[in-house]
């Protein structure tokens, strides 16, 4: 895939109308060449009569660049999908829903927000590498944004009113690379020990605060510090700094999370974290992972399990 632009005033000139987007996504979805979807087949050409779409010579199907890709089956001018992109990707502090629609000019909160769900979908690559090496791992609670949850959550360890996450920060030459968050059901051994097999490669040496949920998770070493009275963001600086943004964020941006949609939520904030010093090649990665995306709809979009 050709290299993204790198600034705002690049953007505009790469993306200035239709056909621009459309040849990018077809570089991103077939970099060596055009590939039918149906039969594999390589030889085929592009029909004069519909927009963006390519005939196979094998089998006569025709596909357009966003068939089949998060985009799919889309009204929105492609565009807009690169303006929301962009600004989802680069933009430092994150953009919520009504913001990308009276940036985008869009005529209902609900087509921002679908779009921006989509794009979601797009921030998790296939195959992502395991976090390794030294690990520091802990859990955290959010406080949810319902009618029915007390404003504050429930004191304590009590889980009314909050989300309960682990987070996962991969940890280089004294500084954090990159991070791993998921929603999580509890703080027992078997939740802790799934996330940390979801999260971190086998032979990572994981550092914790020294909560009974940790000791005994396969395949990694258990490196426990237990806090007593010390503060926990001395034993363990990074994942608690990790933790103080994305609350941080959560408020600023969303004025809280919802329960339903949090796991999206989460993956956006690792996304935009983990390519915080690289942020004109996150708007290529989106892209690049959104022409690999299967299609969704509205309603797998607000089903609780994702599926219609």
């Amino acid at each position: 895939m050709a290299d993204g632009p790198r600034s705002l005033i690049e953007f505009q000139q790469r993306f200035p109308e239709e056909a621009a987007c459309a040849a990018y996504l077809r570089g991103a979805r077939w970099p060596g060449g055009f590939v039918c979807p149906a039969c594999g087949g390589t030889r085929g050409w592009a029909l004069k009569t519909k927009a963006w779409t390519h005939e196979c010579a094998e089998c006569g199907r025709q596909t357009s660049v966003t068939a089949g890709t998060v985009m799919h089956g889309s009204k929105l001018p492609l565009t807009v999908w690169f303006w929301a992109a962009w600004l989802m990707a680069t933009h430092s502090n994150g953009i919520s829903a009504l913001q990308v629609q009276k940036q985008l000019g869009l005529g209902s909160y609900r087509t921002a927000w679908m779009l921006c769900a989509k794009l979601r979908r797009a921030m998790v690559a296939p195959g992502r590498a395991p976090l390794s090496g030294l690990v520091e791992a802990d859990e955290t609670e959010l406080v949810c944004r319902s009618k029915t949850d007390p404003p504050g959550g429930g004191g304590g360890r009590s889980h009314q009113g909050k989300i309960l996450v682990g987070g996962a920060v991969e940890v280089q030459e004294n500084g954090p690379r990159r991070i791993r968050l998921s929603v999580i059901p509890d703080f027992s051994a078997r939740s802790l020990h799934g996330f940390l097999g979801a999260s971190i490669a086998p032979g990572a040496t994981v550092k914790t605060d020294g909560w009974s949920g940790y000791p005994g998770a396969p395949d990694v070493t258990h490196d426990p510090h237990v806090v007593g009275p010390m503060a926990a963001h001395i034993v363990l600086p990074w994942v608690h700094r990790v933790f103080s943004n994305l609350k941080t964020w959560a408020l600023g941006v969303y004025h809280g999370l919802r329960r339903k949609h949090i796991q999206a939520y989460l993956d956006e904030f690792v996304f935009r974290f983990n390519r915080r010093r690289t942020r004109h090649a996150a708007f290529r990665t989106l892209l690049g992972i959104g022409v690999a995306t299967k299609p969704v709809t509205y309603k797998m979009l607000i089903s609780p399990d994702g599926r219609a």
